[in-house]
C-alpha cells in the first residue's frame, strides 16, 4: 500500500539587522544587549516562537556570520489540511498567509504583560498546490520590517519552503493493553498488517515473554539485567507488562517489555523522574531478541501535571544510547510523542529532539534494520543517519472521555480515540522497522498508565492474573 502524502513546511535561517542610532530612543531596546524572538503562525495551527539572531549592520549575511542553519519552525500538513488551504487560495480573495510577528526583548511575561516589544510583523504568502511531489521555497532573503516597511532601516532575513514528506500511517484498533489488530491507513482504505498481544511476564520465568517466540525464552538474562531491573522492591509498583507485535503471518516482529518496574516514590504515589520506570523496544535477529530502544517515563509535579518521557537509541556496540525524544506530555488532555530531528537538507549535521535538545546528525539510525541491504542512499546499520521527520504517535489523557478513562470496561476502546502512527517513508525499510515504531507508540501509550496515580486504579486489562501478583 502506498504511504499517505505529506507535506513538511519549515521555517528557518532567521536573523535581525537594526542599526544602532545616533540616538536611540529610552524605550528601545537594542538587540545587541537584548535577544530578540519572533512569534509564527499558520492558521488553524498551534503559534510556535523561535529565537532571533542579531546579525551587525555591517555584516554580510550568511557569509560573513554564524547563523541558524536548522528550521526553527516546522508545520506538518496532511493531504486534507493541503486540500483545504489549496481551496482557500483558488476560490478565496485571501490568501493563505505564514505570519511572523518580531519582538525586541525577552520572551515571557512580567505581571501579567509580554517583556517583548513588537519591532514589526511580516507576512509570506503560501500556495501549496502541487506541494505533495515538489520542494517549493516561498521565501528566501530579507524584508524590511517596522511602521514604515518600505522605508524602514530595521530588516528580518529567514527561509520558508515546503518539500514533500510522505508517511505510512498506522492505528490501532482498540487500546494496547486489549491486544488489537493494528491498522495501517491511507485515505479511506484501512488494510490489518499487524497484531499486537499484550501480556505479563512471570515471576517463576523472566525468560518466557511471548509463547508464539519460542527463541525469545532463549533471550539472555544479561539484557533484563543491563538496561532495568527485576528486583524486588517495597512499595507500591507496577512491572511485568509486555506487549509483542506480530506481522499477518503470525511472526512476531517487534515488542515492548518493561524491564523496570514503575514505583511509587516514598511517601507518595507517583512515579518520580528520580526513578522512572523503562521500556526496552526489541527486534527479532539471529534467533533472539536484540535491544533497539529504551523509552524512561515518569510523573511529573509541580502545576503541570505531566507524563515525562526520554527516548534512547541502543547502537550495536557498546556506545551509549543517543537521545532522540525528552519532553512531556499533558496527564489529563494526553498530546503527541514526536521525534522530530530538524531539517531534511542533507547539509544538516544536528537535530533538534522534542524539547530543543541537540543531538548529533551521527546517531545510529533504525532507518536501516539489521536485515537491509542499506538502499534509498542510507548506509548499514548502525551508520546510517536520522534526518527530519521520524514519527509521531497521540496519546491519550486521562481526562473524561478519553480512552485512558479506566472504567474497568474491556473491548477494543467503544468510541474513544485511537493511537495512531505516523511514520516517515525514510525510516522503513523492511516490516520490522514499521512494527519497531508501533512497539513504541504501544510503550508510550501503556506509560501514561503505569504512571498513573497509585491511589486511582487500572482498568481490570492492566491487572495481572492472581497468581502473578507482585
Amino acid at each position: 500500500m502506498d504511504p499517505c502524502p505529506f507535506v513538511r513546511l519549515t521555517v528557518g535561517n532567521l536573523a535581525l539587522k537594526i542599526p544602532v542610532a545616533s540616538k536611540p530612543a529610552r524605550s528601545v531596546v537594542h538587540p545587541s544587549a537584548s535577544p530578540c524572538f519572533c512569534k509564527i503562525k499558520l492558521k488553524n495551527f498551534t503559534l510556535q516562537t523561535a529565537v532571533v539572531p542579531y546579525i551587525p549592520p555591517e555584516t554580510q549575511f550568511p557569509e560573513g556570520a554564524q547563523v541558524q542553519t536548522l528550521s526553527v519552525a516546522t508545520f506538518h500538513l496532511s493531504k486534507a489540511d493541503i486540500e483545504k488551504f489549496a481551496g482557500k487560495s483558488l476560490f478565496s480573495s485571501k490568501k493563505l498567509h505564514l505570519k511572523i510577528s518580531i519582538y525586541t526583548g525577552r520572551r515571557g511575561t512580567t505581571c501579567g504583560v509580554n517583556s517583548g516589544r513588537l519591532l514589526g510583523k511580516i507576512s509570506v504568502p503560501l500556495d501549496l498546490a502541487g506541494t505533495e511531489s515538489r520542494a517549493v521555497v516561498f521565501h528566501n532573503g530579507w524584508i524590511n520590517v517596522g511602521k514604515e516597511a518600505k522605508n524602514s532601516s530595521a530588516q528580518f532575513h529567514l527561509n520558508v519552503r515546503s518539500e514533500p514528506d510522505p508517511r505510512f500511517v498506522f492505528q490501532f484498533d482498540g487500546e494496547p493493553e486489549c491486544s488489537p489488530q493494528v491498522f495501517q491507513i491511507q485515505g479511506n482504505i484501512r488494510q490489518p498488517v499487524f497484531t499486537c498481544k499484550f501480556s505479563f511476564r512471570s515471576v517463576p520465568d523472566r525468560n518466557q515473554r511471548s509463547r508464539s517466540f519460542p527463541s525469545e525464552q532463549s533471550m539472555s538474562r544479561g539484557w533484563l539485567s543491563s538496561f532495568g531491573s527485576e528486583r524486588e522492591r517495597p512499595g507500591k509498583e507496577r512491572k511485568g507488562w509486555s506487549i509483542t507485535v506480530h506481522d499477518l503471518s503470525g511472526s512476531p516482529v517487534a515488542a515492548a517489555s518493561m524491564v523496570t518496574p514503575f514505583v511509587a516514590s516514598p511517601g507518595s504515589d507517583r512515579v518520580s523522574r528520580s526513578n522512572p520506570g523503562s521500556w526496552l523496544i526489541l527486534r527479532p535477529g539471529d534467533g533472539t531478541w536484540k535491544p533497539w530502544g529504551r523509552l524512561e517515563a515518569w510523573r511529573e509535579r509541580g502545576s503541570t501535571d505531566g507524563l515525562g518521557y526520554r527516548f534512547e537509541l541502543i547502537p550495536d556496540s557498546a556506545a551509549a544510547g543517543v537521545v532522540l525524544a525528552e519532553s512531556t506530555l499533558s496527564c489529563s488532555k494526553g498530546g503527541k510523542f514526536v521525534i522530530d530531528l530538524g531539517s531534511n537538507n542533507s547539509n544538516s549535521q544536528s537535530g533538534v529532539s522534542t524539547n530543543g535538545r541537540v543531538t548529533p546528525g551521527s546517531a545510529a539510525s533504525p532507518a536501516c534494520s539489521p536485515r537491509s541491504s542499506g538502499d534509498f542512499g542510507y548506509g548499514l546499520w548502525p551508520y546510517c543517519m536520522y534526518r527530519g521527520f521520524v514519527m509521531s504517535a497521540n496519546v491519550a489523557g486521562e481526562g473524561s472521555g478519553s480512552q485512558k478513562t479506566k472504567s474497568g470496561k474491556g473491548g477494543g476502546g467503544g468510541g474513544s480515540k485511537k493511537v495512531t502512527v505516523e511514520v516517515s517513508v525514510q525510516h522503513v525499510n523492511c516490516t520490522e522497522d514499521a512494527a519497531a515504531f508501533v512497539a513504541l507508540s504501544a510503550a508510550i501509550d501503556l506509560s501514561m498508565d503505569a504512571c498513573r496515580l497509585f491511589s486511582q486504579k487500572l482498568r481490570k486489562e492492566l491487572c495481572p492474573p492472581q497468581d502473578f501478583l507482585f
